[in-house]
């Protein structure tokens, strides 16, 4: 098989060796296409290690066709076209994965945008529904809002009955974020952005990727009982809190992240993918959101591009397609 070996930072698409036979309760799919994440993007820094035991090769999510299942599989066989959450190993020609982080293609969709699915999908669900219990109704501040987890979590927050308020770095991605179903959007680049989410109604749930400094903001808009869910460091590591705001809203901030989850968990959060989003895509009401494209050999100007933060939506490598 091939995979992308990372040497000093730099992607080479080089052979490797053969993965062993899929385990009693995995599934061996030949990759189509590999989504690419921000963790891909600190994991090739030396900034984010794999999980122990999980594969070195980077890459979160892939689409593909079965070629082979574990003794203990019984609901997909060769030949079917699945896409998959990873604990890693998706930049590869071949990935071995529990069968629970395994879906189907939903009907009416390609593997191609099947790839932009499972991690964006996974996380905003995790966050929203599991870790920060979101009720219907409740409002929702999402940051980095145009990315590809931004893009997926504004459409399932929406489908779900839950306003959201948008952030990003230009009027054109907040405005293909309305399109998504964003009803209050701020640009970061006109300071901060609590004011006009209180005039929205306020928060009460904030998926923030960003940290920092957006932690004291986020609080400054948070309604009663708001939960703020931290699930990465753009803004830096240092943040300051206001424990008065703490005390007097019941506000809670949380730190989450899905990679390290057992597959129990993983295998709770496609299940729910599958019963409340699979429907949704299969009907048009929710879409992948792709950017752009680049085959698995020009994996360092895909990842240099998802690093300048110019995409919207998805970046992904074309394995074969």
């Amino acid at each position: 098989m091939k995979a992308i070996a990372l040497n000093n930072q730099t992607l080479n698409w080089t052979d490797h060796p053969d993965l062993p036979e899929p385990a009693a309760d995995e599934v061996a799919i030949d990759v189509a296409w590999a989504g690419m994440n921000r963790a891909d993007l600190m994991q090739s820094k030396g900034a984010y290690p794999p999980p122990p035991g999980a594969s070195e090769i980077l890459g979160l999510e892939v689409s593909g066709r079965v070629a082979a299942v574990g003794e203990n599989v019984s609901h997909l066989e060769p030949g079917d076209e699945v896409c998959a959450l990873l604990t890693g190993g998706g930049y590869a020609s071949r990935v071995n994965v529990p069968s629970a982080q395994v879906l189907p293609v939903p009907a009416g969709l390609t593997l191609k945008q099947a790839a932009a699915l499972p991690e964006v999908f996974a996380t905003a669900w995790m966050n929203l529904y599991m870790v920060a219990g979101v009720k219907p109704e409740e409002r929702v501040l999402v940051h980095a809002a145009a990315s590809g987890l931004g893009t997926a979590t504004i459409q399932l927050a929406v489908a779900m009955g839950n306003p959201v308020f948008a952030t990003a770095g230009s009027d054109d991605k907040l405005a293909v974020c309305r399109t998504l179903g964003a009803t209050g959007t701020w640009n970061r680049h006109n300071g901060s952005f609590a004011e006009a989410v209180k005039d929205w109604g306020g928060a009460d749930m904030v998926l923030d990727p960003v940290g920092g400094d957006y932690i004291a903001e986020n609080q400054k808009c948070l309604n009663v009982e708001g939960r703020i869910v931290l699930i990465g460091l753009m803004g830096g590591t240092d943040a300051k809190l206001s424990t008065v705001a703490m005390l007097r809203k019941r506000q809670r901030v949380m730190g989450s992240t899905l990679r390290a989850q057992p597959v129990s968990v993983k295998g709770e959060v496609m299940d729910a993918l599958y019963e409340h989003v699979w429907p949704r895509l299969a009907s048009g009401e929710i879409k992948p959101v792709i950017d752009r494209t680049w085959p698995i050999e020009e994996a360092n100007e895909a990842m240099t591009y998802l690093a300048s933060n110019e995409s919207t939506g998805k970046v992904l490598l074309a394995v074969n397609p």
